[in-house]
């Protein structure tokens, strides 16, 4: 079993636009060896945390306009599913 370092926040895959990961990420100690070797994963599938690295004020505030900007994503999202529904 390798470890994985978590490189990027709400990963989308170019196969299927429509969903989310929470994370996107590269074997470790290798790093990023080819885009085409990305992980995508999501919290729920992390089994243990080795190091968190740098946290800082960016990070925190860049993780709280993710966090906005996906609720406003799937709100979005609700409304043009009910705007179809209710056009049927």
């Amino acid at each position: 079993k390798k470890r994985v370092m978590i490189i990027g926040f709400c990963a989308i895959p170019e196969e299927d636009n429509k969903k989310i990961f929470d994370y996107s990420g590269c074997l470790y100690p290798e790093g990023v060896i080819a885009s085409d070797k990305m992980l995508l994963f999501n919290h729920d599938q992390i089994d243990k945390i080795y190091h968190l690295g740098l946290i800082d004020e960016e990070e925190n505030a860049f993780k709280a306009n993710l966090v906005e900007a996906l609720k406003n994503n799937k709100k979005e999202t609700k409304e043009t599913k009910e705007t179809k529904i209710e056009e049927k």
